[in-house]
């Protein structure tokens, strides 16, 4: 009889087991075709002329000054954008997770909503502010590296923070204060111990800043204002104005090669994160502010929240509610009333609305599918490095960018049995794309921050595998599910590199068609930006604070 039963229970884990891999074949399928295929293809294209091995597109295209002009700007904007977050978030992630005062959640809400605005907004925000009738317009950057390096750090300064910030919270405060009573200074202690524990999440930091501010295509495109270009608006203006596809193809191998080297960076050093750490429940270590000794971290946080963040956003509030020198709503009822190439604001903000809700619908499914596959705790060491490898395969198009998607998009879906150039489908599908890695990451912390003996316990009293995954693991996954649903819709309502290729000129986005306004001369379609913009903004950062109300305590960086 014995053997029998154990025969019953072998057949049934490798059903449960079987199932699982079921699952996991869903979400595969779905980024092989809309990712995997798209990005090579943009291989193929580069290095393959008429099915033969021909690299001469890569040898024209990078004898080009204007292709390493882009490269160039590129590296070099990243870098320091990444330079100043970091120097910036270190004090920043001080007072907003060692420190207690009244205020402290608000104030990590504000730093929070810039990474979720669209980027194309941030580009207007700071071109209005730094533009020669702009607020900031008597310092004479506008025309300027300065506004691009500046919108960078604004849409960037929360994931150093965060990043850095949720280690330090947890990190052991007894060998700092150690190293205090045996005699070393407070900048000491700081370069000498706090300093090096928080390596894994400065260096984490920095490859995520450097990747963001790699693939910021609407910033640039906006600022750049044709003196300056990175690798995505090179691609686009080979892919637009030149069609040299194989041209473009070529770029975007170059970048997929820059941005993959920065996630692998980054992944490898998230795992080291708690590696050789003793790490402290989160906010143990936390102590209430003191003045003055805080008075320097204080001081810097509040300028970055107050002059880097507030001031671009009021900026553009108030002047959108400007034109010709007098306050009016103007440009809010053109908007309403006007068109652009055929498109109005409501169809606009339509096409948005149901576009991201399509994108969520899609992201969504398969970010949970995602999470609890790779939340599985397999006891053998294969079955735990498979799991880290397909975690690592879903969360690489957080690390490809948006444009490569969109570029491989229109070389490959482009025939039966996928002609989908002329479909309204194409467009939530590449959103969902460029969101499903951030409902992982949303969704996994939660899972993971399970007590393996609950697990356990409903396992040995008798519960089938499905009834625990049903009673414990569910009702802990819908408590991070809000968060996840709000990234996935912010990120897609604001999402402009793939969208920029895709969109019908019939049928915009908001993004695009606030872009195209911005792009066409007069003080009438410039208002009309502006307001379009700060309607946007608000939509993303309503979106995004709804979002982070609902966020679990497991979830505390990206």
């Amino acid at each position: 009889m014995a053997p029998a039963v154990d025969r019953r229970d072998r057949l049934s884990r490798l059903a449960w087991r079987a199932s699982w891999v079921t699952a996991a074949l869903v979400p595969a399928a779905f980024l092989t075709v809309f990712f995997a295929w798209p990005a090579a293809a943009l291989i193929l294209r580069g290095f393959f002329d008429g099915g033969s091995f021909d690299p001469g597109a890569l040898g024209r295209v990078f004898t080009s000054t204007r292709t390493w002009r882009a490269i160039g700007f590129t590296l070099w904007s990243a870098t320091a954008s990444t330079v100043l977050c970091l120097a910036l978030g270190v004090p920043g992630a001080w007072l907003l997770y060692r420190r207690r005062f009244r205020g402290v959640t608000a104030l990590r809400t504000a730093v929070t909503i810039p990474f979720v605005l669209p980027t194309v907004v941030v580009g207007v925000a700071f071109g209005s502010l730094l533009r020669p009738d702009g607020l900031l317009g008597g310092l004479g950057l506008d025309g300027t590296a300065a506004p691009i390096i500046a919108a960078l750090v604004f849409f960037n300064y929360s994931v150093a923070v965060r990043t850095i910030g949720t280690l330090w919270e947890r990190l052991d405060p007894r060998l700092a204060q150690a190293a205090a009573t045996l005699g070393a200074s407070q900048l000491r202690v700081l370069f000498t111990v706090t300093l090096p524990a928080l390596g894994p999440a400065l260096v984490s930091a920095a490859s995520l800043v450097f990747l963001f501010s790699a693939s910021s295509y609407g910033i640039v495109m906006v600022l750049g204002q044709t003196r300056y270009e990175s690798i995505e608006t090179q691609i686009w203006f080979l892919t637009t104005q030149l069609l040299d596809l194989r041209g473009a193809a070529a770029l975007s191998i170059t970048q997929l090669i820059i941005v993959t080297a920065a996630l692998w960076s980054s992944s490898r050093t998230q795992a080291r994160l708690t590696a050789a750490l003793r790490l402290q429940p989160a906010g143990s270590g936390s102590t209430p502010l003191r003045l003055p000794r805080d008075i320097v971290a204080l001081g810097i946080t509040l300028g970055v929240a107050l002059l880097l963040i507030g001031l671009p956003l009021v900026n553009l509030a108030w002047r959108s509610l400007h034109r010709g020198g007098g306050l009016t709503t103007a440009n809010y009822a053109d908007l309403v009333t006007g068109s652009v190439a055929g498109s109005t604001l409501p169809a606009a903000l339509a096409t948005s609305l149901v576009t991201a809700l399509a994108a969520t619908a899609i992201a969504v499914p398969l970010g949970l599918i995602v999470a609890l596959v790779a939340s599985r705790r397999p006891r053998a060491a294969a079955g735990r490095r498979a799991l880290s490898t397909l975690e690592a395969l879903f969360l690489l198009p957080l690390g490809v960018s948006a444009v490569t998607v969109g570029f491989g998009y229109l070389i490959t879906l482009n025939r039966p049995p996928l002609d989908l150039r002329s479909s309204v489908v194409l467009i939530p599908i590449a959103q969902a794309v460029v969101a499903l890695p951030l409902v992982v990451r949303s969704l996994l912390p939660v899972l993971r921050a399970i007590d393996p003996r609950q697990l356990e316990a409903a396992a040995t009293l008798g519960s089938p595998p499905l009834a625990v995954l049903a009673r414990v693991e569910l009702p802990h996954l819908w408590r991070g599910l809000g968060l996840a649903v709000g990234f996935a819709f912010a990120t897609s309502l604001g999402e402009f590199g793939a969208t920029s290729f895709l969109a019908r000129p019939d049928n915009p986005t908001l993004p695009v068609l606030i872009f195209r306004l911005f792009g066409r001369p007069g003080a009438e379609s410039y208002g009309m930006a502006l307001a379009a913009s700060v309607l946007l903004a608000a939509l993303a950062g309503l979106t995004m604070a709804a979002a982070e109300r609902l966020r679990p305590k497991e979830v505390a960086a990206w």
